[in-house]
């Protein structure tokens, strides 16, 4: 079951996540939506992102991937030409770069979408539809605990406490 309230001011918004995090509620279970961005000091809505490590694990493995398939190809088809070596990293170091960077930011573009919850496939979760000037919090909750979960939301200062979806 979900739980969406409706707030006016900032402050109110990060006191109700406040509230609810102390509860028992982790950041999977809480969203925010507005129609403008807003951002939130550090221990309010953490969510760890591992998009630095995905990048660079994804640069890395494209680099190597260009890397190898150079070599076999070179190997594969050797055109001696002058003594030169067939493999010459000074010769194709600029494939290798690009290919680098291809792949971090195909990584980040695709590890945006994942986190960003673009990609995800579960369709019942409702989403509210965003009005101008107001800021909506999501609560994912059982039927027991949503209750409780109303009573935070209006104390912190919803407007509205709507229930949304069927009990899990």
């Amino acid at each position: 079951m979900y739980l969406i309230g409706d707030f006016q001011q900032k402050e109110s918004t990060i006191q109700a996540l406040r509230d609810l995090k102390a509860k028992g509620f982790g950041p999977s279970d809480l969203d925010v939506f507005s129609d403008e961005p807003m951002e939130f000091s550090d221990g309010v809505l953490d969510r760890p992102s591992r998009m630095s490590l995905g990048v660079v694990a994804g640069a890395i493995t494209l680099c190597l991937l260009a890397t190898g398939f150079v070599y076999f190809t070179q190997h594969n088809y050797p055109l001696i030409t002058g003594g030169m070596p067939l493999f010459s990293f000074w010769a194709t170091g600029i494939v290798f770069y690009e290919m680098t960077m291809l792949g971090a930011i195909v990584t980040t573009f695709i590890w945006f979408l994942v986190e960003s919850g673009v990609l995800r496939r579960d369709s019942r979760r409702p989403l509210p539809a965003v009005e101008p000037g107001v800021i909506y919090i999501r609560v994912r909750c059982r039927p027991d605990q949503a209750e409780d979960a109303s009573t935070y939301l209006e104390r912190a200062g919803a407007k509205i406490v709507r229930k949304i979806g069927d009990p899990e």
